[in-house]
Order: C-alpha cells, then structure tokens, then sequence
C-alpha cells in the first residue's frame, strides 16, 4: 500500500525545483497522488477495509487543499502539474 523509498525519490527528482526539495506542493502533490493510487488499488480487492477508506479520504482532502493552494499562488505551476498527473481538474 505504501509506496517504496526508491519510488518516492524518483517522483522528488522528477516533481522537484531543485535537489532535495521536498516541500514544494508539486512534490507534496505527486506523492499523495502515488499513495491515493496504491490504496485505491488494494480498497478494490478488500472492500469492507473501511481504515484504509478513510485515510483515502483524508489523503484526497489533503492533496485537495495543496492544489487549491497552488492554484491560488500559481496558476501556471497548477496547470502544468495537474496536466502531469493526468488529474480530471
């Protein structure tokens, strides 16, 4: 369900300004994005996991908020990243 260290360091090399940046909400975004992937994946074949459910909903609230933020802040970097992640919005 989780994703691995290796996975998490390409998405930070890939979705980063610069080495090591962590914090950026593009970052923060793309690895939110590869966890709601992955649960949403294991919620298919355990439907009564109703846990996990809920830390979907908290994680999609959560990468809710951060694209609202950036899309305040930055409409540009907001397009390009949703056009990335292939997200509907």
């Amino acid at each position: 369900m989780s994703i691995t260290a290796e996975r998490k360091q390409t998405l930070i090399a890939e979705y980063g300004s610069k080495q090591g940046d962590t914090g950026s909400p593009e970052v923060q975004v793309a690895i939110l994005s590869e966890r709601i992937r992955n649960l949403t994946g294991h919620l298919s074949t355990h439907k009564k996991d109703f846990h996990s459910r809920r830390g979907l909903l908290v994680m999609v609230g959560q990468r809710r908020r951060l694209l609202d933020y950036l899309k305040r802040a930055n409409v540009t970097r907001y397009e390009t990243l949703i056009g990335r992640l292939g997200l509907r919005r």
